[in-house]
């Protein structure tokens, strides 16, 4: 194993001398770009199947570079990902999961105070030390209180809100969701950043754009290696596009949200060709969860998979994932390898030169040996819902602990997480525990899974052999953090002055906030 790391290395020390060199002649790392979108389905690619074939350079950029058919998010909801990305760790490590409930799934709307901790160490922080400067644009989701702020986490710049673009609020119970610049708040959604929820009609992704071609030119100008995390929000609801865009797709509006996005990507990746220094800049393009079928058939698609967003089920946790260096990624190549959002965190800093903290538990891998030699690394993948490991897969076998999808009293208000998907005694609208005999599916043959393996079979047998032990060396070395997102309740909370109210570890975001602010620091 050690001659395969040194090997490794050697050959990645090849590859970034030959990507560039600084001002100063030392060879200077890969740029790197993760593109991650919001609720975007493995299926609403054309590369993955979409019949309408309306993503034409994301698809050009899967012929160029290399396509991960099983990559998977850390978590079926947004935030939770998001801090897996970020971080490299199972989002139950770093406290991004609720105890209100078990299995349950929380994110960071504003009732909820909590965000990453400080003892948390995110990507930009470490990559400061290969003198990268980074930058966010788009939804941040990680804590929306002072705190929290994505500046003091290790990124240089921002662009975006803490938060979704739900509303219009009233400003009074509640304000509208903010938009900031750095420390400064520029406008809020609905207000000086409208969307017509009428039309779908907003500019935000033609911001977003403008954005992030703005800082490339910037740091290509000044010769200095950056990051750039583009953390879109169209294809969430409610589903946005501008004006040019609106009308043009066969799948309706949320088509229209992803051909804006297929158009702006394909300007990004335009823009480094440009500037010579698409040979020097790693480009990861995937989602933070499964598409949200709650709203079906208005949003988007997971193609084969089960069910979607907010469920372990294939279609909440596999992603479109598709990684772009020309010159160094093979072009046109398809990887088997089990990947996972928290490995961009692993191979970020492998490409910039680092090593991994060596003081906490990283889940992520690196995926370089693979993307450069076609190497498989054989893993697991842990399917958590809040708190509750819900399913593990290994391989072609994946095992379900717990199934759910939501609740009854939801379904019979309309509330549907897997529409037209019924498969009895899995998608179960209560909460069925299986970790006695868990439910495998062999997902290669069946990976809509809807076919459990007979308990009886020697194939069932020899797959929890395989995971098993995994389960429980997981298990056992597991150490949570302390949950950040659970929910106050105001009926309990204590007067305290202007600014918050206290109790506990809840606290209360003031119920009125000025028009126009910084965010304190």
């Amino acid at each position: 194993m050690a001659a395969v790391a040194a090997a490794t290395r050697w050959r990645l020390l090849l590859v970034l001398s030959a990507a560039g060199l600084g001002a100063t002649g030392a060879p200077q790392p890969p740029n790197i770009l993760l593109l991650l979108m919001d609720d975007m389905g493995w299926g609403d690619l054309g590369v993955y199947g979409e019949p309408s074939r309306e993503t034409p350079n994301l698809d050009r950029m899967a012929a160029e570079g290399m396509l991960f058919p099983n990559f998977y998010t850390a978590n079926p909801l947004c935030s939770p990902s998001r801090a897996a990305l970020l971080t490299g760790r199972l989002p139950i490590r770093s406290g991004f999961y609720t105890t209100n409930g078990h299995a349950r799934n929380a994110y960071t709307p504003q009732e909820i105070v909590g965000g990453i901790p400080d003892s948390e160490l995110l990507l930009p922080e470490l990559l400061k030390e290969a003198g990268y400067t980074s930058k966010i644009v788009g939804k941040w989701h990680l804590g929306h209180r002072p705190q929290f702020h994505p500046l003091k986490h290790g990124f240089d710049e921002w662009f975006g809100s803490p938060n979704c673009h739900f509303g219009p609020y009233d400003n009074k119970a509640r304000p509208n969701i903010p938009v900031y610049r750095d420390w400064e708040m520029v406008g809020r959604f609905y207000e000086e950043f409208p969307i017509n929820l009428k039309t779908g009609e907003a500019n935000l992704t033609q911001i977003y754009l403008q954005e992030a071609l703005d800082f490339i030119k910037r740091q290509q100008a000044a010769r200095r290696p950056f990051f750039l995390h583009w953390a879109i929000d169209a294809t969430h609801a409610p589903v946005y596009a501008s004006r040019p865009f609106l009308g043009t797709s066969q799948r309706g509006r949320y088509g229209d949200a992803v051909r804006e996005i297929d158009d702006s990507v394909g300007k990004i990746l335009h823009l480094l060709r440009d500037l010579s220094i698409a040979e020097n800049t790693f480009v990861f393009f995937t989602s933070d969860n499964g598409a949200a079928l709650i709203s079906a058939p208005r949003q988007g698609s997971n193609g084969p998979f089960l069910c979607g967003k907010q469920t372990t089920f294939e279609g909440g946790m596999r992603e479109p994932a598709i990684a772009w260096w020309p010159g160094h990624i093979p072009a046109g190549q398809v990887s088997h390898q089990l990947g996972s959002i928290m490995d961009l965190f692993t191979t970020s800093l492998s490409l910039a030169g680092l090593e991994p903290p060596r003081d906490r538990a990283i889940d992520g891998l690196d995926l370089l040996p693979t993307m450069l030699q076609g190497r498989l690394t054989d893993r697991p993948v842990f399917y958590y819902r809040g708190n509750t490991l819900m399913a593990v897969t290994r391989g072609q076998y994946k095992a379900h602990f717990w199934t759910w999808t939501n609740s009854w009293e939801e379904f019979r208000q309309g509330v549907d997480f897997c529409p037209g998907q019924n498969v009895s005694g899995v998608t179960t609208h209560s909460q069925e525990e299986h970790t006695k005999l868990p439910l495998v599916f062999h997902l290669g043959r069946d990976p809509g899974e809807r076919f459990p393996l007979s308990i009886a079979s020697t194939e069932y047998l020899d797959a929890l052999r395989q995971i098993t032990p995994v389960v429980r060396q997981h298990q056992e070395a597991l150490v949570p953090g302390q949950p950040q997102l659970n929910v106050c309740n105001r009926a309990v909370m204590s007067w305290a002055p202007p600014g918050c109210e206290k109790l506990g570890k809840c606290l209360m975001p003031p119920e009125s906030v000025p028009e126009k602010c910084s965010w304190p620091h």
